[in-house]
């Protein structure tokens, strides 16, 4: 960490004090990386839009909640789950319903059904067995897609401590489901 330059925790501390300039701060550090996965969930830029301010909204709101961990998973948390029930509630509005069922809109999709058997399930359980350092990883890398770079990027970690992360929980996770 360069001198001067407040650790995310600190940053989190003071906007739970209710500091401005801390949730400035951690926007100008977080918003990048968090508009480039969003955007790789979701081609709509006004909703991307959306989603990044309600997600700061959210850390301005609930930063009393914030325990310890990494602040950019925690803010990561947020996101999806506020695009998730943004592409929902686009999704159910009257003016883009059809008379005929959609079973698109019904019927969960594969990646949401995939996330939600890495969330309950053996897989699920093993997840949540790892440290937080691995879990943020297979996340970003695994859950989210990203390049190892872009993982390093959003998690303000090296590239190789990424990789090296990445390896540790594949083993993990290989026997926690053997």
């Amino acid at each position: 960490m360069r001198r001067g330059r407040p650790s995310d925790e600190r940053l989190m501390r003071a906007v739970a004090r209710g500091d401005a300039e801390a949730l400035a701060e951690l926007y100008d550090r977080h918003a990048p990386w968090l508009f480039l996965r969003l955007e790789r969930r979701c081609s709509d830029q006004g909703l991307v839009e959306e989603v990044a301010q309600d997600t700061f909204l959210g850390v301005w709101r609930n930063a009393k909640r914030y325990e310890r961990g990494n602040v950019g998973g925690w803010i990561w948390t947020i996101a999806a789950r506020r695009l998730i029930d943004a592409q929902r509630a686009r999704g159910a509005r009257p003016e883009q319903a059809s008379e005929a069922v959609d079973t698109a809109s019904t019927t969960p999709s594969a990646e949401q059904h995939a996330l939600s058997g890495v969330e309950h399930g053996e897989l699920g359980a093993a997840l949540h067995g790892l440290s937080p350092e691995l879990r943020d990883v297979v996340r970003a890398t695994i859950i989210d897609g990203m390049s190892m770079a872009d993982a390093a990027t959003a998690l303000g970690i090296p590239e190789g401590t990424v990789k090296t992360r990445a390896r540790r929980a594949r083993v993990l996770l290989r026997e926690a489901l053997a």
